[in-house]
């Protein structure tokens, strides 16, 4: 058992995000092959692993709450925290026409741009022919650089006729071990523990931690439509 999960005493925490909205959903097949293989190479190792699942599929109607107005409804809340928790986690989307579905990418892009930092994530997507192979690492990748999360260098993308493949299974372990050994190393832990503030935050996305502000100054209390306190003579 390594010195990171040893400290905490408690599993790691991998939280499944799946953009399949079939039921049975190739998508979240191919997220949960991925989650079981990092649970068994823990094992083997001596760890032990606990696994989450968002399914976006029923998140549907709060994701598009969220985009217009901004408003979190339960699942969401339920969502956020989780990721929040999150050792890793591993994102499965549909490809559709080319790009990963809207939903899935919906639900990142009203997440908060603080809740994932420098969190590891294996990114995967699943479409009928292999000509969509690369919208993983050309358009997944880039808009989880942009939330600042640690993708691991394997992706994995499964076409239909991918799914008995030798090759699918040995990406599969490639990722996954890559995504243990981030967990092992408490690299986010350690991130936020000691540049959080080196990153550019918005106010207001920690709490009002992530920035050093004088909210009793006098700009402040203008802002918030106070009055400056006199001055001493």
């Amino acid at each position: 058992m390594t010195a990171v999960q040893s400290e905490a005493a408690q599993p790691f925490r991998v939280v499944v995000v799946s953009g399949g909205t079939s039921d049975p959903s190739s998508t979240r097949m191919l997220a949960d092959r991925i989650a079981d293989r990092v649970r068994t190479l823990a094992e083997d190792r001596g760890e032990q692993v606990a696994t989450d699942v968002i399914d976006l599929r029923e998140l549907a109607t709060e994701i598009a709450t969220a985009l217009v107005s901004q408003l979190m409804g339960p699942k969401m809340t339920r969502a956020i925290e989780l990721l929040g928790r999150a050792d890793a986690v591993v994102a499965s989307a549909p490809v559709y026409k080319a790009a990963p579905s809207g939903l899935f990418s919906s639900f990142f892009h009203v997440l908060d741009n603080d809740l994932l930092i420098a969190k590891p994530v294996v990114l995967a997507a699943t479409a009928g022919t292999a000509r969509h192979a690369l919208v993983v690492d050309e358009q997944m990748r880039s808009l989880f650089a942009y939330l600042r999360t640690m993708t691991v260098p394997t992706s994995v993308f499964a076409a239909t006729e991918d799914w008995n493949s030798k090759e699918l299974g040995e990406r599969i372990t490639r990722a996954a071990i890559e995504v243990l050994l981030l967990m092992e190393s408490g690299f986010a832990d350690k991130v936020r523990s000691e540049s959080w503030k080196s990153y550019q935050h918005e106010y207001g996305s920690a709490g009002g931690t992530e920035l050093d502000i004088d909210l009793s100054s006098d700009l402040m209390r203008l802002a918030a439509g106070g009055a400056v306190k006199p001055r001493k003579p």
